[in-house]
């Protein structure tokens, strides 16, 4: 990989019947991009304007990925991340709002860690379905755990606050069956594999509304088996991954 000063960023997004909010988001992305940064689109199956929206930026750096019927978060933004060429890769949600200090805290934050695994989750304000600012934030919202069972049990990491580093990338694919959700795969792997640093600098409007998909509003036995099949997972993975002595 180059050791250029300022790494090349690939924005990765999953989209699906993303309409309602998505340029003004595509808008708060591509302005912060520099030429050689891409933004990677993977829709999955949408059935409105989401496709036509995307393709009216007409601008270079977007890739979009589309004809996709998976069905699945997971493996609409994995779809994505796997065509990412940047040494950072930060993830982003179809319906939020970046402040345009997001991708300068994120270039301070990992710029000088490209040749290892790392992670940063950076803060945010929570609006509404208007976009009004509700008072709270992702960090009072769910707080910032750095213990891994602690995290195993109930994940702080969300998805669209990440930006992490290509040796991470590497880890973590491909994402494994069962897992339930990617940012805790991310989130988790990191701590136990890398570098993990929770920014408390605002960088985003985090849109909260009812399809907002979770999966800790799920039935308990539920969570407990996907629990188990994450820490199964993990493992796995680290034992795949584990350096040769």
């Amino acid at each position: 990989m180059s050791t250029m000063a300022t790494p090349m960023i690939s924005v990765c997004m999953a989209t699906h019947n993303g309409e309602q909010y998505l340029r003004e988001q595509l808008v708060s992305i591509l302005s912060q991009l520099g030429k050689d940064d891409a933004l990677i689109i993977s829709d999955d199956s949408s059935t409105d304007a989401t496709l036509e929206i995307i393709h009216s930026f007409g601008d270079a750096r977007i890739t979009l990925l589309e004809g996709n019927n998976f069905y699945s978060p997971i493996y609409n933004i994995e779809n994505a991340i796997k065509q990412a060429t940047g040494e950072l890769l930060v993830l982003a949600d179809q319906d939020d709002i970046w402040l345009n200090n997001k991708l300068a805290v994120i270039r301070q934050k990992l710029s000088k860690k490209t040749d290892r695994p790392a992670l940063v989750m950076m803060d945010g304000y929570i609006i509404d379905v208007e976009g009004v600012r509700t008072g709270q934030t992702i960090f009072r919202r769910q707080s910032p755990k750095h213990k891994i069972l602690a995290n195993l049990y109930d994940n702080c990491f969300t998805g669209c606050t990440l930006a992490f580093t290509r040796p991470l990338l590497d880890l973590a694919l491909p994402f494994p069956p069962g897992i339930p959700m990617h940012d805790s795969w991310l989130g988790i792997l990191a701590l136990l594999r890398g570098k993990v640093e929770f920014v408390a600098e605002k960088t985003m409007e985090y849109r909260r509304h009812s399809t907002n998909l979770s999966y800790r509003r799920r039935n308990p036995l539920l969570q407990i088996r996907w629990r188990l099949c994450l820490g199964y997972q993990l493992w796995r993975r680290c034992q795949r991954d584990k350096p040769s002595s």
